[in-house]
């Protein structure tokens, strides 16, 4: 029995242990303990409604119920860009023609962009590989979007997810070593760093103003462009499937690909359903995702129901996973498209 739920300063020690497992590229979730407890301190007051909703973070664990053992984390931020500069690349392409020669050029350029400033981020997204099996990394993945779903008014209008660049064998980053490194004059794994500490500044410093055109780079640095690091191929499938999309943006460090939707776009949004627990076990064959409705206590589980019906049948390990009882408002939607 695995659920998502909020997390708690009580989680410490095995957030830590799980993003020591990551390495390089996950700037919002690094294995920083004096960070990670001020997360989880802003986190309660989050879920708590304690701070302006443009500084609210919430991050979730799932929890394996039985083991008692925290395998996987996941965040929503509620708004980028508003207390310090959140940077992106915009991928443009221009065309040139020539009509004394004939030739016809598309040229791709990337822009220095703020353009993603005050949307909600979709980010730290990590499931320990014991558990990549099942349901597991899809309940991780999609129950903070009935979080969205629920409370839409803590949020902006648009949400979207910063993907894992790829990297080559030797975990390089092509497009780092092209773009990054030759402007930071540094590692990728120290820019990484100064940004998973808030310290952002020096992008917008180092940075030039002018375009970047694709085409003077090298070819594994084009390549990498919008390509999605291979561990996080799954993650975007995922992302995908409920309405998130490629719109031409990238992350400033390795080309990762940025999906977003507005959200009402997202499946979540557009097809959940509230329903009343009711008791006895399960009176369906579709897998989905319930949750619950309140955003202090919020908690998720997959579990084989019938979307259709007013009541949502629930046998009693679930309704304890849920911290639910019958008669309690419950958020449903199916696990799939």
């Amino acid at each position: 029995m695995l659920a998502v739920r909020n997390a708690c300063e009580q989680d410490l020690d095995a957030i830590l242990a799980l993003a020591a497992g990551i390495g390089p590229g996950m700037t919002t979730l690094k294995p920083d303990r004096r960070a990670l407890d001020a997360r989880l301190a802003l986190a309660a007051a989050s879920f708590a409604g304690e701070v302006a909703p443009q500084d609210a973070d919430y991050l979730f664990v799932l929890e394996d119920l039985a083991a008692r053992r925290i395998c996987g984390v996941s965040a929503i931020k509620a708004a980028v860009g508003v207390n310090e500069p959140f940077y992106n690349y915009r991928l443009s392409t221009s065309v040139h023609t020539s009509p004394a020669t004939g030739l016809v050029n598309r040229v791709r350029s990337l822009h220095l962009s703020h353009d993603l400033s005050g949307a909600a981020e979709l980010c730290s997204l990590y499931l320990h590989p014991d558990y990549r099996s099942g349901s597991n990394g899809r309940l991780l993945s999609k129950a903070r979007l009935l979080f969205l779903a629920q409370c839409p008014e803590l949020f902006g209008h648009k949400v979207f997810a910063e993907m894992r660049g790829f990297q080559d064998e030797h975990g390089q980053s092509p497009f780092w070593e092209s773009v990054g490194r030759p402007f930071f004059r540094m590692a990728f794994h120290e820019a990484d760093d100064l940004c998973g500490r808030g310290e952002r500044q020096f992008i917008e410093q180092l940075v030039p103003r002018l375009p970047l055109y694709t085409h003077l780079l090298g070819e594994q640095a084009q390549a990498a462009i919008g390509r999605t690091h291979v561990d996080t191929v799954p993650a975007r499938r995922l992302l995908e499937q409920e309405g998130l999309h490629f719109d031409g943006y990238i992350d400033i460090f390795d080309g990762g690909p940025v999906l977003e939707a507005k959200l009402p776009g997202l499946r979540a949004v557009r097809e959940s359903r509230l329903q009343v627990a009711g008791s006895g076990g399960p009176a369906g064959s579709l897998r989905c995702l319930v949750a619950t409705t309140q955003r202090e206590r919020f908690r998720a589980v997959v579990a084989e129901v019938d979307p259709r019906q007013p009541a949502v049948r629930l046998g009693r390990p679930l309704l304890q996973a849920l911290g639910a009882d019958p008669g309690t408002v419950l958020r449903v939607l199916p696990l799939e498209p």
